[in-house]
């Protein structure tokens, strides 16, 4: 069940009721692609209040495979996550294979990149796999249409993915566990129309919004967003896939997306990029060699907490796996936080002024 408690003009206040457990949104879902967020263990996620974690159907079912998950009877007990766990059916990733993928009516055919092994992925097989996970939240599979595509591709890639999205629904078994249709249809609004209107002809717990972020200019990426948002029915939780920086979830959440995730914190930490509270800081940066500050002074995150600047960008500097962890340790903290207080700005009916606040901060 979804509930609705509050708005603040269109941004949104709720909470999900899965089989593990109880998540509030706006949410923001830390990236377990292969049941592992990057450098962190379940006790880390636990200390930053991360309420649902995100894993990925393509990678799981190539490793460590289904044989290895039924023995331990599901994703959670795997990985020693006991909180609820969202899985993408692997469109995206199979969309990123490119020129290593064929696909049509029937589903997606590629080479493992693991051992080339050939797959067909299904929208069955992709349902069969998801609920072997015990995902809470799963995704039906779809066809990620690239950018830029005609209006024509966008057509007849989105309408394949609807034709996929049912057969995905007519594969479930496990109707304790979520599935959300994902709506496609590029950059057009007429296709978006037709997607959402397919989708809810079908019935899904959720949606998603998909196919964006893959090389849009931003104002079309937030003129989708409010789009979809307008026509997606209001009961019904709203996911937007795979976005992205703390702008993009506020500018977001502010037309009435609920959900998200993005690889960004992990993999900009791993990077050496970091978000704080003045703004994005590159910790390369000769600056801070002798820096004795924290990285972020409002941050109550282990590592700014304990370290100053000069050890942070030593350990990077010197390519130190625990540079790596510190970092992806604050990001993901920052951006939990910002979700924290994105939902506090809401039930207090100050979401504008967050808004303006944010947009101050990343647009300079």
């Amino acid at each position: 069940m979804f509930e609705l408690h509050q708005q603040d003009g269109k941004a949104r206040l709720g909470t999900l009721h899965l089989a593990h457990g109880v998540v509030q949104t706006p949410i923001f879902m830390p990236v377990g692609t292969v049941g592992s967020v990057k450098t962190m263990v379940p006790e880390d996620l636990h200390k930053m209040k991360a309420e649902i974690i995100l894993g990925n159907t393509y990678h799981l079912y190539l490793r460590p495979g289904m044989e290895v998950i039924r023995e331990f009877g599901g994703l959670h007990r795997f990985v020693r996550w006991d909180k609820p766990i969202l899985t993408d059916s692997g469109g995206f990733q199979i969309f990123s294979l490119n020129n290593q993928r064929r696909i049509d009516e029937t589903g997606a055919h590629f080479q493992s990149h693991i051992d080339g092994r050939k797959i067909s992925l299904t929208p069955e097989l992709a349902v069969e796999i998801q609920e072997t996970l015990g995902a809470d939240i799963h995704m039906v599979l779809d066809e990620c249409t690239p950018f830029p595509a005609t209006h024509e591709q966008a057509r007849e890639s989105m309408q394949r993915s609807m034709r996929w999205a049912k057969r995905s629904r007519d594969a479930r078994n496990r109707p304790e566990l979520w599935q959300f249709g994902i709506v496609q249809g590029s950059m057009y609004e007429d296709l978006r129309k037709e997607s959402i209107e397919k989708l809810t002809d079908i019935g899904f717990e959720g949606y998603s919004i998909g196919g964006l972020s893959v090389g849009e200019p931003k104002p079309d990426m937030r003129r989708i967003a409010e789009f979809c948002c307008e026509y997606l029915p209001t009961d019904k939780p709203r996911y937007m896939m795979g976005v992205g920086t703390p702008l993009d979830i506020i500018e977001s959440v502010a037309v009435g997306v609920d959900m998200f995730d993005c690889v960004m914190p992990t993999r900009n930490g791993r990077n050496g990029t970091l978000f704080t509270s003045y703004g994005r800081v590159n910790i390369k940066n000769s600056k801070f060699r002798l820096s004795q500050d924290p990285l972020d002074p409002e941050c109550s995150c282990y590592t700014c907490q304990t370290f100053s600047l000069s050890y942070l960008r030593h350990l990077f500097m010197s390519q130190e796996y625990t540079a790596m962890r510190l970092l992806s340790l604050h990001n993901l903290t920052y951006y939990l936080k910002l979700i924290h207080d994105i939902r506090a700005a809401i039930r207090e009916g100050r979401f504008q002024e967050l808004l303006a606040h944010h947009r101050g901060l990343w647009e300079t």
